[in-house]
């Protein structure tokens, strides 16, 4: 059984990575410090699952909003979906081999979408730097006026692992801005 190694060591430095921390919130922080056992941390991410922030409410007219020139655009059944748990809203469509990402982004939604290939083959994903089953995901962009460029990167096949896994957005938000229509 692995031993965490936080007992005795200041949690200064996962205080000092939040800016605008709440007393409730600093303390719950404080508390890595007493952790002993694998079990006594995940009991402690259990009782952090209250301040995790939900995905924001979409609906699925909106998302078609995102995808006007995908007519037979095959929509995710939002209300089997967990969005506590939910980074970015994502889906494969099998009959296309494409793959639609959803991620809000600064009070608005971007939408992405493009071929899929899986690799057979495992991997770090961009997103979650999980090593996973990977698909590389192609997205064509705009350079200029008549001139497309394509941009691609491996992600997991695993999307619902992938959004469980995410510790830092910034791999994931600099990729969809890249490539955003």
């Amino acid at each position: 059984m692995s031993i965490l190694i936080f007992k005795g060591h200041s949690c200064s430095y996962f205080i000092k990575a939040f800016d605008d921390l709440t007393k409730d919130q600093q303390q719950l922080l404080e508390q890595t410090t007493t952790l002993e056992m694998a079990h006594g941390f995940q009991k402690y991410l259990s009782e952090l699952e209250p301040c995790l922030e939900p995905y924001p409410p979409i609906t699925l007219k909106q998302i078609q909003k995102l995808f006007p020139k995908n007519k037979k655009l095959k929509l995710p059944d939002l209300q089997s979906i967990d969005f506590r748990y939910v980074t970015y809203l994502s889906w494969i469509d099998i009959a296309t081999n494409k793959l639609f990402i959803v991620y809000p982004f600064e009070g608005q939604f971007i939408g992405i979408e493009r071929r899929i290939t899986p690799t057979h083959k495992k991997g770090y994903c961009l997103f979650c730097n999980r090593h996973q089953e990977l698909a590389f995901f192609t997205v064509r962009t705009k350079a200029s006026l008549d001139n497309y460029s394509s941009i691609g990167q491996y992600v997991c096949m695993d999307n619902h692992g992938c959004n469980q896994s995410i510790t830092n957005t910034e791999s994931l938000e600099k990729f969809i801005l890249s490539v955003r229509k």
